[in-house]
This record gives structure tokens, C-alpha cells and sequence, in this order.
């Protein structure tokens, strides 16, 4: 199990540089978009946007390599990705080289999202699948802390302050790379391709070497029904699984939480803070993040993943409704960031613990990384779209409708919760997709 635990981690780390390259923008926002002095959709759509629409196209054509080339070899590329981006935008001298290098970042982010939990849910054994996926979420979360911390201690590094920023991230994503190497591939991935005596040796290696025989039967019966019904995910029989997908993307994003993130400082600036108050506070958001997916991840195996998401609901309802409230009646001072702090706890002990692990586990073994595919690219495609617009909205319509919108879609999210969404905590993977295969 010691193995396991430290090769869940390694994946997991594409979370972390998943997290920093997400957020670490937020410090560069207002900078960059006086440097080249761009408009507010400009600004939002290209210089801040690329890097997602880069995630979308990871998330699109992310599952292509996690299934041809292998989990492993898709998690080592990612990390090169990652460190090309990192030194493109610190070099950037105009904002079309600094949008493509930031591209090139969000490709790694999207991909990560599929290979790394369709690794981990893979070599995970049933009882502790729900922690070690979420690994990945508590890094994403680490990332997006030390960004925040990154940017405010280097914010005093003159002009050229933001180029530091970005260009930071080349560590760990070297250091990534370098550590991808020393894990093994997904047995069940090296099954489906065949390649049974390495996917032994790995089971071997795991301590579940009684295991083989019946996870090799599984699978082969599993790439037969597939060869046979030329199988994809949006066939009739994988309905279920591919609305359980869409929905918690769907609502993940319709949060707010990426909008909120990638511009954090502005929004504590409209809040009425001064700029360094402003970064401060976006540390403490990192903070109360990371605390509250800890407790997400001790949980999610001990409550399940349903009980986590009606939790997560009701903070976000109350707390995205007090902020609206914040905005409108113009409340100053603390208000707005306590507000806030409430909204991320919601976040991270419910749709942050659980989103990547959920999508992870509903789909059958040979659709997995198709199933993650179609989850990811949902989720990022709104990840793309809400934050491009948050300068154009703020301007127009004001940050309390935005919220108060926020607030209302996590009423639905409720009632998906209630009335849709299955409890799949203790369950193996296999018979999961007998379950929600019809």
C-alpha cells in the first residue's frame, strides 16, 4: 500500500502544477493588461482567456494519448508542457507570444485532468480510491496556495515583477517530469493493451498479485463487448454516466470558482481593498483551500462523495448569496472576504473533493479516459467562458449580479444532488459500470 500512496502522490503532483499555472495569472492581471494597454475584452478573452481555451483543447484531445501511449507517458509530457509555458510567458514581449506560450500551459492542465485520476482510480484498491484521486485535488489546491503566496512575494520585484511570476513554475515542472519516471504504468491500462505479463509485474509490485486473474477477465471481456458494439460514451446504455458527468462539471464551474480565482485580487479591489491587502487576502483564500480539501479528502471515503456535494451546496448557496448581498447594500471592510473565505471552504470540502474522483469512477475501463474526456472538456469549456467575461461583466452589470447568478445555479446543483447523483464510495470500479450501464 506504501506504493501505492507515494505513485498516487507523484500523479497527483500534475494537480499541483495544474493549480499554479491556473492562478498564478491572478498576480499578473492588472499589470500586463496596462503593459500592452488592452481593452477589457481583449484583456479577458486573449492575455487572460488563452491559457483555458488551451485547457479545453487538453481536455477535447487529452484522452487520446492517456489511451494510445499509456496514463504514464501522458503524465511525463504534461510536465514538459508545463515547463516550456512557464519560460515562454516570462520571456513574452507582446501579448499574442505571452496568450501561446500560455496556451501550451493549459493543454497540460486539461490533459492532467484525465490521465492523472484515471491513473490513481486505476491502481487504487476500492476502500481508499476516493482519498488517494482526491491527492490530485489537495495538490491542485497546494498549487494554487503557493501561487498566491509566490505572486505576493514577488510582487516586489519592480517592472518586471509578473515575468517572475510566470516564469517561476519551471521548477516544479521539471522536478515533476524527473518524477514521473519512477512509477509504474496502470496495470488495467497494460491489461487492455494486452501487455499482461508487465501488467503483472505491476500487480506484483502493488501487493495484489491475487487480483490478476480476475481483473485480466474483467478486462478482456470489457475490450470484446467493445470491439464488438463499437462501443463510445454516447451510446444509450452510457446515459447515465455521461449526465452524471456533464452535470458536476457543469456545476463546478457554474460556481464561479475558476471566475473567482483567476481574478481574486480585482475582486477584492471592487470589494473596496487596497491592492497588497488585496493579494494578502487571495493567500488566505489559498489557505482556507488547501484546510478544507484536507478535510474533503478525510471524509470522502468516510461520508462518500454524495453526502460531501449537499454539504458543499448549502455553503455555496449561503455564502455566494452574501456576497451578492456584500455588493449590492455596499458593504466594506471584512465582509466581502469572510464571505468569500466561506465560499472556498464550500467549494473545496464539496464539488473540489469530489469532481475528479466522481468522473474518475462512473465509466467502464475502456471508455474511462473518453468518459474523462467528455467531463473535462465541460468543465473546462465554462472554465473558459466565465472567467474571459468577469472584466466585461463587472463593468457592465456589476460583480452582485454575477454572484447572485452564481448563487442561483447552486440551487440546482442541490437538487442534482438529491435527486440524480449515485453514491459510489467503497465500490470497485467494475461494478460500477454494471451499475450505471442499462
Amino acid at each position: 500500500m506504501k506504493k501505492i500512496i507515494i505513485w498516487s502522490l507523484i500523479a497527483s503532483l500534475a494537480g499541483f502544477l495544474f493549480g499554479f499555472d491556473t492562478v498564478v495569472i491572478s498576480g499578473a492581471d492588472k499589470k500586463l493588461q496596462l503593459l500592452w494597454n488592452s481593452s477589457d475584452a481583449f484583456h479577458g478573452t486573449v492575455v487572460m482567456g488563452m491559457a483555458l481555451w488551451g485547457t479545453v483543447i487538453g481536455a477535447i484531445f487529452g484522452g487520446i494519448p492517456t489511451n494510445k501511449i499509456g496514463r504514464k507517458n501522458t503524465l511525463l509530457f504534461i510536465g514538459i508542457l508545463f515547463f516550456f509555458s512557464a519560460i515562454g510567458s516570462a520571456f513574452a514581449n507582446n501579448p499574442f507570444v505571452f496568450a501561446a506560450f500560455r496556451f501550451l500551459g493549459g493543454l497540460g492542465v486539461g490533459a492532467s485532468t484525465i490521465a492523472a485520476p484515471a491513473y490513481i482510480s486505476e491502481i487504487a484498491p476500492a476502500k481508499d480510491r476516493g482519498k488517494l484521486v482526491a491527492f490530485y485535488q489537495f495538490n491542485i489546491v497546494l498549487g494554487i496556495l503557493l501561487a498566491f503566496l509566490s505572486n505576493y512575494l514577488l510582487s516586489g520585484f519592480g517592472e518586471n515583477a509578473w515575468r517572475w511570476m510566470m516564469g517561476v513554475q519551471a521548477i516544479p515542472s521539471l522536478i515533476y517530469s524527473l518524477f514521473v519516471f519512477t512509477i509504474p504504468e496502470s496495470p488495467r491500462w497494460l491489461l487492455s493493451k494486452s501487455r499482461n505479463i508487465e501488467a503483472k509485474k505491476v500487480l506484483k509490485l502493488m501487493g495484489q498479485e491475487d487480483d490478476y486473474e480476475r481483473m485480466m477477465l474483467e478486462i478482456d471481456l470489457d475490450n470484446k463487448n467493445a470491439a464488438v458494439s463499437n462501443d463510445t460514451i454516447f451510446l444509450k446504455k452510457y446515459r447515465t454516466p455521461l449526465l452524471l458527468a456533464f452535470f458536476i462539471a457543469f456545476f463546478n464551474q457554474l460556481s464561479g470558482i475558476n471566475a473567482f480565482l483567476y481574478y481574486s485580487p480585482r475582486i477584492f479591489q471592487e470589494a473596496g481593498l487596497g491592492e497588497s491587502t488585496a493579494l494578502l487576502s487571495s493567500i488566505g483564500i489559498g489557505a482556507i483551500n488547501l484546510v478544507f480539501t484536507l478535510i474533503g479528502v478525510f471524509l470522502i471515503d468516510r461520508l462518500g462523495r454524495k453526502v460531501l456535494m449537499y454539504i458543499g451546496s448549502v455553503g455555496y448557496i449561503i455564502s455566494l448569496s452574501l456576497v451578492a448581498l456584500a455588493f449590492f447594500l455596499h458593504w466594506q471592510g471584512i465582509a466581502v472576504p469572510i464571505f468569500l473565505f466561506l465560499f472556498v471552504a464550500s467549494h473545496a470540502i464539496g464539488q473540489g473533493a469530489v469532481i475528479w474522483v466522481f468522473i474518475s469512477e462512473i465509466f467502464p475501463n475502456h471508455l474511462r479516459a473518453s468518459g474523462q474526456s467528455f467531463g473535462s472538456t465541460t468543465h473546462w469549456v465554462l472554465a473558459a467562458i466565465i472567467p474571459s467575461l468577469i472584466p466585461f461583466l463587472f463593468s457592465t452589470i456589476g460583480p452582485g449580479v454575477v454572484f447572485l447568478f452564481f448563487a442561483v445555479m447552486m440551487v440546482f446543483q442541490l437538487i442534482f444532488v438529491a435527486f440524480m447523483m449515485p453514491e459510489t464510495k467503497g465500490i470497485s470500479l467494475e461494478e460500477l459500470s454494471k451499475k450505471l450501464t442499462k
